[in-house]
């Protein structure tokens, strides 16, 4: 029988529902009640935070399976992060605490729109500390898919272990799904970070990132979408190029396909890319088609953004259902 590769491989790995994820958990820091300016509020909740904590809390959600490799600090923040992991049925196995002065990551962020703040805390982030024996700890082939996001590249020795673990998924054959998530605080120059982002993508099978991001790694935004196009044509399976409010243009080798958004009235900004990606593979790990996945990670968003928090605030399954049966649908 010949060996699958391509996107039918990307699809069988995904269909797994079985997920190895590199990179950060935080704490999440945001005041109460909704609407609360960080300056004027007297209580704060706190939650799980990071890119890819969030993304594996969301896979759990839907009743996937969620393994994280990082590094927390050796202190009751990271053993908060360590028992939010707990709660969310996300298997920290591979994480791994540091001591010395590396802290786990703080996002103190608003549930409100109107003049937003957003403030991150990574002076000596612990994440980064994840080293090359943190990664060969693993056992990819017990897993049926990688994911991890941008962050995870922006320092060392967290970068070149998260490239060795790229080599050796694809040694166990398990496809790698990219989520570019750039952050410009996180990367010593733009120009760093343009040239290892560049090389992750082009390692990656599925790759999900917005317009500007896909811009900066052409050079330009006006050029976003054609690297996006050339990323699908060449070495990946499947791209991803996000727009906003104007929705996504799902790329393949088959074609490409338009998707809106489903307008919600949003209470804040952050959280929506993690949990589309956690809607996204966990869709289409259920068995339902490509345009129905990104519409269901379009919704999976919708729903995180009208929420506080973002791990606390990502749909269960009966949430998306509900969701999806009231909305007039994506516009």
């Amino acid at each position: 029988m010949a060996e699958i590769s391509g996107y039918d491989a990307l699809l069988k790995g995904i269909g797994q529902n079985n997920f190895v994820i590199i990179g950060r958990a935080g704490m999440d820091f945001f005041p109460y009640p909704p609407g609360t300016k960080t300056e004027e509020a007297r209580v704060f909740q706190a939650d799980l935070g990071g890119s890819s904590a969030n993304i594996g809390a969301g896979i759990c959600k839907f009743g996937g399976k969620a393994a994280l490799v990082t590094t927390v600090s050796d202190d009751s923040i990271g053993r908060f992060c360590l028992n939010a992991l707990d709660r969310y049925g996300i298997d920290r196995r591979h994480v791994r605490a540091v001591g010395g002065e590396a802290r786990n990551s703080l996002a103190v962020y608003e549930s409100r729109l109107e003049d937003h703040q957003t403030v991150i805390y990574r002076n000596g982030a612990a994440d980064f500390e994840m080293s090359q024996a943190d990664v060969e700890a693993v056992d990819y082939t017990a897993y049926g898919a990688l994911i991890t996001a941008g962050t995870v590249f922006a320092a060392e020795p967290s970068r070149s272990a998260t490239f060795s673990a790229f080599a050796m998924a694809r040694a166990a054959r398990l496809p790698i799904i990219f989520d570019i998530d750039y952050r410009p605080y996180s990367w010593p120059s733009p120009q760093v970070a343009q040239e290892v982002l560049s090389k992750a993508g082009a390692m990656s099978d599925a790759i999900v990132g917005n317009d500007e991001e896909f811009g900066f790694m052409a050079g330009s935004k006006d050029q976003g979408l054609a690297k996006a196009r050339e990323l699908a044509a060449t070495t990946a399976s499947l791209v991803i190029y996000k727009m906003g409010e104007k929705g996504a243009i799902t790329i393949t080798r088959d074609g490409e396909f338009q998707t809106g958004i489903y307008r919600v009235d949003a209470l804040k900004p952050t959280g929506a890319g993690d949990s589309f990606m956690a809607g996204f593979v966990s869709s289409l790990a259920a068995g339902h088609e490509l345009e129905p996945s990104v519409l269901r990670g379009s919704a999976c968003a919708a729903i995180t953004v009208s929420k506080p928090g973002c791990a606390p605030a990502m749909p269960y399954p009966q949430d998306l259902q509900e969701f999806l049966t009231s909305h007039p649908g994506p516009s």
